[in-house]
């Protein structure tokens, strides 16, 4: 081996330490070794003091800097050279012997090189090394380069070094010596080059960090402990990156990002002068710039210790602006960091929330679900991270118009009641902070959207009440969830299972088709049942064709059907479905797929249909519980429930439970228990224990003669004695359970009739009950005995006495208990009349003729039938609503429909006009009701178009809510049974226009056929009605309804044929159709489908010499029809304000004074089967297409500003969708404030409405008001011309022999002076809602 020459010392001879021969290249390298070994003990022994010893080994000092030595190819002896220089360097200090700058820096990367061999801690060598190392540390050697011109180099080469040596075999020692070599060389030094900087800083880059943990820390401890000198270039640094865009002054600049992170997690002084930088950052130009930024700072503020926050607020407001950004990643980036600062930060919960709120309205889904499951997550951990407005949101989201974003918070909601409510993790504060979930959670049943229903019901079974645990628990879990849900929620939870029960109906309706013989009929009827069977699965497009799939398995598998019809018997228990439910998708499962959508749409059938619940074990469970809560042993204040509260709550679970599942209930335990129910004082209590017998007790008779014995004697004495709702129930009770219940019934009957004493109204009221049920239940045996009390008691008596004076305090309602035992007592002797002719079903007395007179009459004298002026506002209200009730479910039975007058049927149709906020509204919900169910005639339907004419914005919302849910049903009835199509003229709901256009011709309000604010009138009725019947155009139905209209043109009015004022006014109204047909259809000029049918109770028969072909519109009433004109403000901005308007018509109109927002959006609905809620709003459906229902954001495109380019990057957060106010179809109204009275207002409450001035008073719907003046003893004409047709409705009787006559009924006169008018006295419009 050739060794380079050595360079000897010129000045002298090279002295070696005692025993040390000369060192030249003519020995071999072990010799070298040997003989440096002791060179290196001797200076390693040496200090500074020893000037003799210095001054003689100096010549030597210079040798070993010589080429031979420094390029030496043996490791050992660099690394013995190595340990002899750094000893040198500490023996010469301050002064180093070697002068040339050149030497130096060729020793000192010398030295540097062999540091490198400090990455074998198991080297032999390794102690020199360390030896090395510590010394060079601890004499600072290397601060000798500062006075290099090019040291950077050598200190970029040393780290470097470092860097790449350290390992975790490392001891703290080798750290501690490498970080005091290098804060030396940074804290001594003039400044930190950037190359230098890059040298630490790379070690931070995830990629670097992830490959040397070690030499992360190392970095990371040299950056704290360095702070006060490195903190101005990394300033530097970040300044010229970030702020002059100079990415080529490092190869670290695409990493900025993830150094800043770093760094701020190493010692957030580091950042101090960086922070600002990123400010401006945040407002670049470039979305996705901004987008990194975001990122970053969202680590930064959401790390477990950070202070930045607090620390640099404008910072924090400026990143908050982000959540605003009209870049879509960077709202969700942020919306995301929101989880993390919740979890980390409690205290930023107040600064997020209203940037959260904007967030959870945002027109991006998946921002909006990125919203729910930031607050769900922060809950999940800890319900106090988040305060009731974030939960609020959540909230909210469960009424979104995306179906994703409303299952993740329906679900978000779901886990948290479980976790906090029925867990109690965290305590009674907790659990009461989110007691409200289980509410909202049922309430989303009242959806229409199937997917919503089944979600919930999925929630209930695992989340509410867990179909996994054992019978007690669960039914105590439900028991005691049934008695804190609000009304609204029971309901819904009645309604999901009244749905279940329904779909358990209709899957054993199609077993019980697989069981009758093939044939045509056969196979329609099990269509038909598929068809049903699929509308209640999602999807039900798909889930019609697997339904399809499944009942032709169910014909080849009769296993299969065995264990379906298994699953719905109604004796199978919880734990025998959920072995049928297996059972069935293994059968199913075969072959096993990946993905098998078949499988997946019969689980969620059987999921619907499994008694997962209740059974007859979980009954008794119920039942013991109930027990434990009359007895007092019950853990009901402990469970937050009183224990009466528990008791009732108990008793209507039981009753919702024995309509569905009535087999489970059969024990001679259950039954004793309920015969407890039936003795204790409470009225509601005792009531469901008897409808629980009603439901469930056709065995009783035969199998438990003991419980019969008891029992029939109580529903005896709550037949007589008992509330009103418990002798209805007890007759009910004792008709379906006993087989000698006409024995029973007599014995009820006859001690009833014979004590009837209208003098005593309030021990009237039960009796009354007792006999209209019975009359109606067993009409053979009791007509004919009701006949009589009927004529001479009830009406002679009842009816047509006024023996008290009512309360004159001029409101238009009261509340029940405010209501007087007399009128009480005439309401239900009405209900009475009903019931009776709905038993017998037939008019051969002529009794409904007489019936209908006199309610009739009622309506006419507006509740006050004897015009003795002694019953008050409230009262009338009560009789004109059960009057009206009356007629309309007399109009149920066709026999009585036959008869109703079309003068008796426009007197009932008023009633949803009247005066009283709450006539208007219970009459509308019972109309609704009965049409649902298709009991009422479709021209009963044509009643709601009146509700245009409502100045209470929730009436009109329900009423189009109604009219949608109707015309849904009967079309989807028409589809579903082909058989309805030879009943279209009865179901078809376009042919509600002929009843509408009829009714709106003898609106008593329709006086003047040219006035245009009547015109107006009967424009929005109309289309307050076509509006919903023309959404589509299914069968060219526009041009049928045009059809329909001209064929009116073409006949009479059979009210009053020969009447030509009376035509003229239908056909103005047809004109009037026509105009809003032509101008809101552009397929109306087509073909019509069929030829429209006519009711001839309503129209004469067309008459082939008579052609209507005149326009009854003038040209200018065309023009204000269709363009409007400035109608003065309504005066019904604010309740306590004074109505000018008179009697039951005072629906004045404003325009544009409401606003587009969803109706009940957020406000329970009253019932489960209306259609309310998200999709079918009311004014929902004329403003913005949002992606959600909430107030959306409006992304704004403006061209950016020169000098702040970056605010308009934000998105106005204020900005709301304000939706088409000029589609309301001048409709607008103000709707009063909830909590109003029915009251005439104090002289000093009868301020000007600020929304502008009063509206000229209208003339009164129906009857006059009677003369205001007390001592006034003769009837004023001139008082009783704003009558206009009402009376026409009350002729004067038939026959002597009718009941009218036997009762002297006063009919009022008809008028006869119509000359002289006067303004009638004015009433005030009742708005409570």
């Amino acid at each position: 081996m050739e060794f380079p020459q050595q360079q000897k010392p010129a000045d002298g001879k090279i002295i070696y330490p005692p025993g040390v021969k000369e060192i030249t290249d003519k020995i071999t390298n072990d010799e070298v070794v040997k003989r440096l070994k002791m060179v290196v003990k001797t200076f390693m022994d040496m200090d500074q003091d020893s000037e003799d010893e210095k001054q003689q080994y100096l010549p030597l000092a210079l040798h070993l800097a010589s080429e031979f030595f420094l390029r030496n190819p043996n490791k050992d002896v660099r690394l013995l050279v190595a340990c002899c220089l750094a000893d040198i360097f500490r023996i010469y200090a301050p002064e180093a012997p070697y002068t040339s700058h050149d030497k130096l820096k060729d020793i000192f990367l010398f030295i540097t090189r062999q540091l490198k061999g400090l990455e074998d801690t198991k080297s032999p060598q390794f102690n020199r090394y360390f030896y090395l190392l510590e010394n060079i540390a601890w004499v600072k050697s290397y601060n000798i380069c500062f006075e290099l011109e090019d040291c950077n180099e050598i200190f970029i080469q040393l780290f470097k070094t470092l860097f790449s040596v350290i390992n975790n075999s490392h001891n703290q020692k080798v750290h501690m010596h490498m970080l005091d070599l290098m804060s030396s060389i940074i804290m001594e030094g003039d400044g930190v080059t950037q190359e230098l900087l890059d040298s630490i800083l790379i070690n931070l880059i995830p990629a670097h960090k992830n490959l040397n943990k070690q030499a992360f820390d190392l970095s990371k401890v040299l950056l704290k402990r360095t702070v006060q000198t490195i903190e101005t270039c990394i300033a530097n640094f970040f300044n010229q990156v970030l702020v002059l865009g100079k990415s080529s002054v490092s190869d670290l600049s695409e990493h900025v990002f993830d150094l800043i992170q770093e760094l701020f997690a190493i010692d957030p002084p580091l950042l101090l002068s960086v922070m600002p930088q990123l400010e401006f950052k945040l407002k670049s130009n470039d979305g996705e710039e901004r987008l990194a930024v975001v990122r970053l700072l969202a680590k930064l503020f959401g790390a477990k210790d950070s202070e930045l926050a607090t620390q640099n607020r404008p910072l924090w407001q400026c990143f908050l602006g982000r959540f605003n950004d009209i870049h879509v990643p960077v709202r969700l980036e942020c919306v995301k960091f929101a989880s993390h600062c919740l979890m980390n930060h409690p205290d930023l919960a107040k600064d997020l929330t209203e940037f959260l709120k904007v967030r959870s309205h945002d027109p991006e889904e998946a921002i909006r679900h990125d919203v729910i499951v930031t607050i769900i997550t922060a809950g999940k951990k800890d319900l106090c991270l988040v305060n009731d407005q974030l939960l609020g949101f959540v909230r909210e989201r469960t009424l979104d118009k995306r179906w994703r974003v409303r299952k993740e918070a329906m679900m978000g909601l779901a886990q948290l009641h479980k976790k906090y409510c029925l867990h109690h993790e965290a305590g009674k504060d907790a659990a009461q902070k989110v007691s409200w979930i289980k509410d909202k959670l049922l309430h989303i049943y009242y959806q229409n959207s199937i997917d919503d229903k089944l979600l919930v019901e999925k929630i209930f079974a695992q989340y509410m009440v867990p179909h996994n645990l054992e019978t007690e628990e669960k039914m105590k879990c439900l028991y005691y969830l049934y008695a804190c849900l609000d009304p609204n929620a029971v309901k819904a939870l009645n309604e999901m299972w009244k749905c279940q029960n329904m779909l358990r109906s209709q899957v054993r309706e199609l077993l019980d088709l697989h069981k009758q013989p093939t044939s045509e009929a056969n196979s329609a009827a099990m269509f038909g049942k598929l068809m049903t069977i699929a509308k209640n699965l999602p999807d039900p497009g798909k889930a019609q064709d697997f339904m399809k799939k499944f009942n032709q398995v169910l014909g080849e598998d009769e296993k299969l059907r065995v264990q379906l019809e298994l699953l719905i018997s109604p004796t199978c228990s919880c734990k025998q479905a959920d072995v049928c439910v297996r059972e069935i998708t293994r059968k199913l499962a075969n072959p096993k797929q990946p993905t098998n959508p078949f499988l997946e749409m019969v689980k969620f059938l059987l999921e619907r249909i499994a008694p997962v619940h209740i059974d007859s074990e979980a009954i008794s469970a119920l039942v013991k519980l109930l027990n434990k809560s009359i007895e007092g042993t019950a853990e009901d204040e402990e469970e937050g429930v009183m224990p009466d509260a528990a008791i009732r709550s108990g008793l209507e679970l039981l009753k919702v439970l024995s309509f569905t599942h009535p087999t489970s209930f059969h024990s001679a335990e259950t039954y004793e228990s309920l015969l407890q129910c039936l003795k204790m004082e409470d009225e509601k209590v005792a009531e469901a224990a008897i409808q629980i017998f009603r439901n469930t007790g056709h065995k009783i008779e035969t199998e438990l003669p003991q419980i019969r014995s008891t029992l029939i004697p109580i529903l005896h004495q709550k037949a007589k004695r008992g509330t009103p709702h418990q002798a209805k129930q007890a007759v009910h009770c004792i008709h379906a359970i006993f087989h000698n219940k006409e024995v029973q019934l007599a014995q009820i009957f006859e001690p009833l009739s014979r004590s009837l004493n209208a003098d005593v109204p309030e021990q009237l009221i039960t009796p009354l009950v007792s006999l209209g049920h019975i009359s109606m239940l067993a009409p053979d045996q009791f007509a004919s005995p009701m006949k009589s009390i009927v004529a001479n008691f009830i009406v002679k008596d009842l009816l047509m006495n006024d023996r008290s004076v009512g309360n004159k305090n001029g409101k238009l309602w009261c509340p029940d208990e405010e209501v007087s035992p007399e009128v009480l007592a005439k309401v239900h002797a009405i209900k009475l009349l009903v019931r009776w002719l709905l038993g017998m079903r037939n008019n051969q007395s002529k009794s409904a003729n007489s019936t209908l007179r006199l309610l009739s009459a009622m309506l006419v004298s507006e509740g006050d039938l004897t015009e003795q002026k002694k019953i008050s506002k409230s009262d009338m209200s009560r009789l004109r609503l059960a009057a009206g009730g009356a007629i309309m479910k007399l109009s149920q039975e066709p026999c009585y429909h036959d008869i109703i007058t079309p003068e008796q049927f426009q007197l009932s149709a008023l009633v949803i006009n009247d005066e009283c906020y709450q006539v208007r509204q219970i009459f509308a919900q019972k109309v609704h009701v009965a049409l649902v169910k298709l009991q009422l005639p479709l021209e009963y339907m044509s009643i709601f178009s009146l509700c245009a004419k409502d100045p209470v914005k929730e009436r009109r919302a329900h009423a189009r809510q109604c009219l949608l849910k109707n015309i849904s049903v009967r079309r989807e009835y028409i589809k579903q049974n082909p058989m309805a199509h030879e009943k279209l003229l009865s179901l078809l709901p376009e042919y509600v226009v002929p009843y509408m256009i009829h009714l709106l011709a003898h609106d008593p309000d329709f006086t003047k056929p040219q006035d245009f604010e009547q015109l107006r009138d009967i424009k929005e009725c109309l289309w307050f009605m076509l509006e919903v019947l023309m959404t589509k155009n299914e069968n060219n139905s526009h041009a049928f309804l045009k059809k329909m209209v001209d064929n009116i043109k073409q006949t009479k009015d059979a009210q009053a044929p020969d009447d030509p004022k009376t035509n003229e006014k239908l056909y103005i109204v047809c004109d009037i159709a026509l105009f809003v047909i032509v101008n809101k259809s552009t397929t109306y000029h087509l073909e019509s489908p069929k030829d429209p049918v006519l009711p001839t109770k309503f129209f004469t028969a067309p008459d082939k010499d008579f052609i209507n072909d005149k326009e009854y519109l003038s040209l200018e009433a065309r023009t204000v029809l269709l363009t409007g004109k400035p109608k003065p403000a309504s005066v019904l901005g604010t309740v306590n304000k004074p109505l000018s308007v008179t009697g039951k018509r005072p629906y004045n109109r404003t325009a544009g004074s409401e606003t587009g927002s969803n109706v009940s959006g957020h406000s329970e609905p009253s019932s489960p089967s209306g259609n309310k809620g998200r999709e079918q709003g009311t004014d929902a459906s004329e403003t913005g297409a949002s992606e959600n229902e909430e107030n959306p954001v409006i992304l704004l495109s403006v061209t950016p500003a020169k000098t702040e380019p970056v605010k308009n990057k934000e998105v106005n957060s204020e900005q709301s969708a304000t939706g088409n106010d000029s589609a309301e179809r001048g409709k607008k109204r103000a709707a009063p404030a909830d909590g109003s009275e029915n009251m005439h207002q104090s002289p000093e409450e009868n301020q000007p409405d600020e929304v502008g001035a009063p509206v000229p008073p209208k003339p009164r719907r129906g009857r006059p008001p009677k003369s205001q003046t007390p001592g006034s003893t003769e009837k004023s004409s001139e008082a009783k011309t704003g009558g206009r047709g009402r009376k026409r409705a009350a002729p004067t009787p038939e026959s002597p022999g009718e009941l009218l006559e036997a009762a002297n009924i006063k009919v009022p006169k008809q008028q006869k002076d119509t000359e002289a008018k006067k303004t009638p006295a004015q009433r005030q419009m009742d708005l409570q809602r």
